[in-house]
């Protein structure tokens, strides 16, 4: 079952490297089924990991084979997770709460040898071609093996690929995001470096396990020794309940979007003067408003906030504090500078790098964590993964990202948005595509938009059809409830509306800026009380 060398830039390797120094401390501290805390320790995960790594190992699976692991974050997922990397698997997470119609698309994409999932899950159909197991506590059970298959590989090398994760994609299919074992280990030891996490750290998770902050939660708070906090579900949907399971779990780190505190700032800040214990606070995904960030450092006196700013194809790119306090003419957070190891650099139209303070252009990293490509598509692939336009003979490549910055007077990047039409919404990359092309499915839908529009602080997802007859009309609820089975909860628009047509710039694209304007407008109660799903 060996199969990595310790010397292997390896996930698992770097992971459990505490077993050595610190077995008996806590890794994960979790709720039990009746809410109770209960902490695996470093010797118990790496059991449980060498547990589930025999049973994948007796499957006959080769390096390079997939398993898809549908699970929130636990004790039992990570040590899954890392059996895999053990063994040179690639695990594909997704969530218990995607929809069918999305885990179907990733697993026809994929072409997993196996489907893993969580004990107690819902169920859903299973996949004639794919195996398929349970797993817990108590272990892996295979319920349906996958087909036969053939070893090819004997060793797992740091180039191998550790993990897959899906994000939105702007043909209207999730897009794969290839990570090898070397560009996911380089970046955490670069964390390790940057001490964004101390060994006596309890770090709380947030985010649900198919995306990368959760892998980002996991990956620096093992690395580092310290002890992983996986927040449950339901207890994010009540402030009362996410700031009391914080305070029982002793954390001291959150990781969380931004749109994580609103709540508790809105509903009762005063529950956040009970954690005593917190000392930093890692928000990322989204912007944080200035007057929601200025009210949590207030009522967090003394915790220090740190503003992630980075895309899965890297992890991240830089960690910079927020200053405490805030100045009273503070408008935007800055990005600051990339981690240790990399760097960010500012492009200009005509691909000249930008070195004036000022300037606008388009974020370029230079990093040696970046992503091997898009799963099966080499040609998104090399739209991102570009020539250094400061010097492109040596045939190194960058990661264009897409993200538009300024230039500030010490070299710092301030964000500024996207330059195509890619958004955040609470956290989460979406292609505004995808939405797009799950609408134009809908019968008699011709053509659609879809659009962040601003609502009282916050920005919520709307959008707007063509109707291919000027008498047809939309049924919105039926519509509605059609993207819910088509796309992930956070994709569903707030409100889909009808229009004769979408507004055009002079190239014909879509005026997006007009659209939202349009669809903020005020609206008359029989029309935004069929229009909207709130």
């Amino acid at each position: 079952m060996e199969r990595t060398h310790p010397s292997v830039d390896n996930l698992y390797r770097l992971l459990m490297g505490p077993v050595a120094t610190t077995p008996e401390k806590p890794a994960v501290v979790q709720a039990d089924e009746n809410g109770a805390l209960e902490e695996t320790s470093y010797r118990r995960l790496d059991r449980q990991v060498e547990e589930y790594a025999a049973v994948l190992d007796g499957l006959g699976l080769d390096v390079g084979d997939r398993v898809v692991v549908e699970a929130d974050t636990s004790a039992a997922s990570v040590a899954l997770l890392l059996a895999c990397a053990k063994l040179g698997l690639p695990f594909v997470p997704v969530s218990p709460q995607s929809p069918d119609a999305r885990l179907r698309s990733i697993l026809r994409s994929v072409e997993p040898a196996l489907h893993a999932r969580a004990e107690g899950l819902d169920h859903r159909e299973p996949t004639a071609s794919v195996g398929s197991a349970l797993f817990g506590p108590s272990g892996l059970v295979v319920e349906r093996p996958p087909t036969r298959r053939v070893r090819r590989r004997r060793n797992v090398l740091a180039t191998d690929t550790a993990y897959i994760i899906f994000t939105s994609g702007s043909t209207g299919t999730p897009k794969g995001v290839v990570m090898s074992h070397r560009s996911i280990v380089t970046f955490l030891r670069a964390m390790l470096a940057d001490g964004l996490v101390a060994p006596d750290d309890r770090v709380a998770g947030t985010s649900p396990l198919q995306f990368d902050f959760a892998l980002f939660g996991i990956g620096v708070a093992l690395a580092a020794g310290a002890t992983l906090v996986p927040v449950p579900r339901a207890n994010l949907d009540s402030p009362r309940r996410m700031v009391g399971f914080l305070k029982d779990a002793e954390v001291t780190q959150v990781h969380g979007v931004p749109s994580l505190w609103r709540p508790v700032l809105r509903v009762d800040p005063d529950l956040l003067k009970e954690l005593g214990q917190l000392r930093s606070v890692v928000f990322a995904g989204e912007e944080f408003p200035i007057p929601e960030l200025r009210r949590l450092q207030e009522t967090l006196p003394g915790v220090r906030l740190v503003n992630g700013y980075g895309a899965t194809e890297s992890m991240a790119a830089s960690f910079t504090d927020v200053p405490d306090p805030l100045p009273a003419d503070q408008e935007r957070l800055p990005i600051g500078h990339a981690h240790s190891g990399a760097e960010m650099t500012l492009v200009g139209r005509q691909g000249e790098v930008l070195t004036e303070p000022g300037l606008t252009g388009e974020i370029y990293l230079h990093s040696p964590s970046l992503f091997t490509g898009y799963w099966n598509d080499p040609e998104a692939t090399a739209a991102v993964l570009v020539p250094d336009p400061a010097e492109p003979r040596h045939g190194q490549v960058v990661l264009r990202t897409g993200d538009l910055a300024r230039l500030g007077d010490h070299g710092e990047l301030y964000f500024l948005g996207r330059s195509d039409y890619q958004v955040q919404i609470r956290g989460n990359r979406v292609e505004l595509g995808e939405i797009e092309a799950a609408l134009t499915r809908l019968p008699a839908v011709t053509a659609a938009a879809a659009t962040l529009v601003p609502r009282a602080g916050d920005h919520v997802l709307m959008a707007a059809v063509v109707l291919d007859r000027p008498e047809a009309e939309l049924d919105v609820r039926a519509a509605l409830d059609f993207c819910a089975r088509e796309l992930p909860a956070y994709m569903v628009p707030r409100s889909i509306h009808t229009v004769p047509e979408l507004p055009l710039t002079e190239n014909g694209k879509v005026d997006r800026a007009s659209l939202t304007r349009t669809l903020a407008a005020p609206r008359s109660a029989p029309e935004a009380r069929h229009a909207t799903n709130a």
